[in-house]
């Protein structure tokens, strides 16, 4: 990253940003091709631990001594460019598994990096214009970096894929404050020391050991974070042993290829699959199993339009006493019609003696997967890639909420359990709404067979350990192809399964009964509003009292 690679004073630094795309995918966890094909212990990589520190930190010396203006047009290039890499796996979505042309599915990962790029180019021109290399202009240069995440976490729906904070899932000290600040909080810690680290290596010609001693400076402050996150996790309130409730669960996972998951022909082995795996994990444990968790759309039917199918999974939930949650296609019927009138992607809970005792619906749908934003007017170009869900869009469901499920056979009484399904679990604020409605566990179910061998299932099974974090909820994964996971309270994957395998993971989870929700699952995004607050109060001082230039990125560095 040396000033060797200008072209001319005042250009950015070429390499700086090469590294910052390089930086930004391996930051988050990939799939190493043909590792599973030939048997390696190790198939996939992470090394978020020791590299989303730096991703800032390249971003920042790519644009030092740039105006605001082309900072934001560089920004703008470099996080398109790097994006468009990362979201690689959006051409198997499209292409493998969607039926769209080698041609047009090559340019699907332009799509999400169009999206993210203007929130990039956003934080380059806000830093560029009225942040600096003092200790406050570090912290407001995080806190722009909390808002642009935030932001594209929300508008147009929102595509929250790859934040910052993502990177650091693997930092058990750090995931305590998710419970406070969320995911959004690690994204803060990040950037804060990436600018930190940024500001050094463009400190470096300056007196002998003043970069030292900022780089010591910068270790400290990583340690004393560390030491705090240990301390949260140590003086957490905990219940009373005697208010846990220990359950027994199961997560199926089928290995339904994609595109034969449809298949009328097929639907005779897909059930028969997911009840012989079923059977086979109860069988795995000399007590059995309390809940058995099937994946998102596991069902190769209509439930509730079929009582032979319908019969079968009741009769699995009682031979076993287990309580059963599976994922299908949820109906409304117009029974005059005599017609489908709509179609959800639901999750369907069956109690011990075979009842039917509640659906719920998915809030929160995939653009141009389950549904086509603006049919009216982009109807006749797109269709949604799930036409095996619905040959018309699918219906959102109307809130999150939690199903009341019976922990174990012959309980006195229900716990409250969250069950995001695929989609929704990207998205922090929809899923706390299930821990502050005093969830007790969430389980968690998907279909990840979209993303084939890629890096998707990995960042996915991270997004969720992440959510049962931030909620402080035991998490059961269930995905159709993988990654299937047990996660307990603190965002520790316990347990996991391979990608693409027949297989189930079993294991015990621990429910606090009257727990109190977590500050995050009871009040959101309250620390990305502080950022929001303090960004904007920065910005209207630094402009009033003229104390911005605009001209250099790091003006204060080469003084």
């Amino acid at each position: 990253m040396s000033d060797e690679s200008r072209d001319e004073p005042g250009a950015p630094n070429y390499k700086a940003l090469v590294l910052y795309g390089v930086l930004l995918f391996f930051a988050f966890p990939h799939e190493i091709p043909f590792a599973a094909a030939a048997g390696a212990s190790l198939s996939s990589i992470d090394l978020g631990l020791g590299l989303t520190w730096l991703v800032p930190a390249a971003l920042v010396v790519g644009l030092d001594g740039l105006s605001p203006r082309r900072a934001a047009k560089v920004a703008f290039l470099a996080s398109f460019v790097a994006h468009t890499a990362f979201f690689y796996w959006f051409m198997v979505v499209t292409v493998v598994y969607g039926g769209m042309p080698f041609m047009l599915g090559v340019l699907a990962p332009l799509v999400p990096a169009l999206y993210v790029a203007p929130f990039t180019s956003l934080f380059a021109w806000g830093v560029a214009r009225f942040g600096s290399s003092s200790l406050s202009g570090i912290l407001f240069g995080a806190a722009v970096w909390v808002c642009t995440d935030w932001a594209r976490g929300h508008l147009f729906g929102g595509f929250p894929w790859a934040t910052l904070g993502y990177g650091l899932h693997l930092d058990l000290p750090l995931l305590a404050y998710t419970r406070w600040g969320g995911v959004y909080f690690l994204s803060f810690i990040a950037a804060g020391v990436g600018l930190w680290l940024g500001k050094i290596w463009l400190a470096r010609s300056e007196a002998e050991g003043g970069a030292v001693r900022a780089l010591v400076g910068a270790g400290g402050v990583l340690v004393a974070i560390h030491a705090g996150g240990l301390v949260l996790n140590a003086l957490e309130e905990r219940t009373d042993p005697s208010d846990t409730q220990t359950v027994r669960v199961a997560a199926i996972q089928g290995n339904i290829e994609q595109g034969q998951k449809w298949e009328a022909r097929r639907r005779e082995q897909i059930l028969s699959t997911y009840l012989r795996l079923s059977e086979a994990a109860a069988d795995s444990t000399s007590e059995g199993v309390d809940w058995i968790v099937w994946p998102e759309t596991a069902v190769p039917g209509i439930i509730e339009n079929d009582s032979i199918l319908r019969a079968r999974l009741t009769e699995l939930a009682r031979s076993r006493e287990a309580s059963l949650v599976v994922g299908g296609m949820g109906v409304e019927i117009d029974h005059e019609a005599r017609i489908f009138s709509a179609f959800f992607d639901s999750a369907f809970q069956f109690d011990p003696d075979g009842a039917l005792n509640d659906r719920y619906d998915k809030t929160h749908l995939v653009p141009f997967g389950e549904f086509v934003p603006l049919r009216g007017l982009l109807g006749t170009v797109f269709q949604s890639l799930a036409t095996g869900l619905s040959s018309s869009d699918v219906t959102p469901g109307e809130r999150p909420r939690n199903m009341m499920i019976v922990p174990s056979a012959g309980a006195a009484e229900r716990v409250r359990v969250g069950v995001p399904i695929c989609y929704e679990l990207l998205f922090p604020d929809l899923v706390r709404r299930f821990g502050g409605e005093e969830a007790t566990a969430l389980l968690a179910i998907t279909n990840d067979a979209w993303y084939g061998r890629t890096g998707a299932p990995h960042q996915f099974l991270a997004m969720t350990a992440m959510r049962a974090a931030e909620n402080a909820l035991p998490t059961v994964r269930a995905a159709n192809t993988g990654v299937s996971a047990l996660i307990d309270d603190r965002g520790r994957v316990i347990r996991r399964s391979g990608l693409f395998e027949e297989d189930f993971v079993v294991g015990e989870i621990q429910l606090q009964i009257g727990r109190e929700p977590t500050f995050y699952a009871r009040f959101g995004d309250a620390f990305v509003m502080i950022c929001l607050l303090a960004t904007f109060v920065w910005g209207a001082r630094a402009y009033l009292q003229g104390g911005a230039d605009g001209t250099r990125f790091e003006a204060a560095v080469r003084r």
